[in-house]
């Protein structure tokens, strides 16, 4: 994961606050919130995504309204080390595949899939997943039910690096 070498400070917070909530906000009604112009929210949030603080803004299609009633999550572990790049090549082939991380533990990999049912399911497990040069094993855990899911935090959130806990103790004097 790469790191991000940019200060966000109070305002930038609110700015983010308020896209993280509708990305769609007119930047002249976050202006009005946050008591600048429309002119800076604009020449701030052009300066976070230079700095890849924000990295863009999506629409977010419910999986189930595609009929995709699935939703798995598979560990998986490599064969050898080395196969890493060739695995994760292969796994971005596969449309299925909508996260890929690469996590400490037992296994190497965590995937999360959404998939129309269970039979599309073992088609992509056995059929794909499975036969991809590398990949040793797997294990696949069936989400029954997804009980948060939200973007992640901003507002009075002061953890950004050493300046800023250094800057929130200040204030505690």
């Amino acid at each position: 994961m790469a790191r991000i070498n940019f200060q966000v400070d109070e305002i930038d917070q609110k700015i983010l606050a308020f896209l993280v909530k509708n990305a769609r906000m007119p930047f002249l009604e976050i202006a009005r919130e946050c008591g600048v112009s429309g002119a800076a929210i604009h020449q701030r949030v052009k300066k976070m995504e230079n700095a890849g603080v924000i990295t863009g803004s999506r629409l977010l299609v419910k999986p189930e309204a595609l009929g995709l009633n699935v939703c798995v999550f598979i560990c998986v572990s490599l064969a050898e080390a080395n196969a890493y790049t060739k695995v994760i090549d292969a796994l971005r082939k596969i449309p299925e595949v909508v996260e890929c991380h690469f996590v400490t533990g037992q296994h190497s990999l965590l995937l999360k899939l959404y998939c129309f049912d269970q039979d599309h399911l073992m088609k992509i497990l056995i059929d794909t997943i499975q036969n991809i040069p590398g990949i040793g094993k797997t294990e696949t855990l069936v989400s029954l039910d997804q009980a948060i899911e939200r973007q992640v935090w901003v507002k009075d959130y002061n953890y950004n690096s050493k300046s800023s806990a250094a800057a929130s103790s200040k204030k505690k004097k």
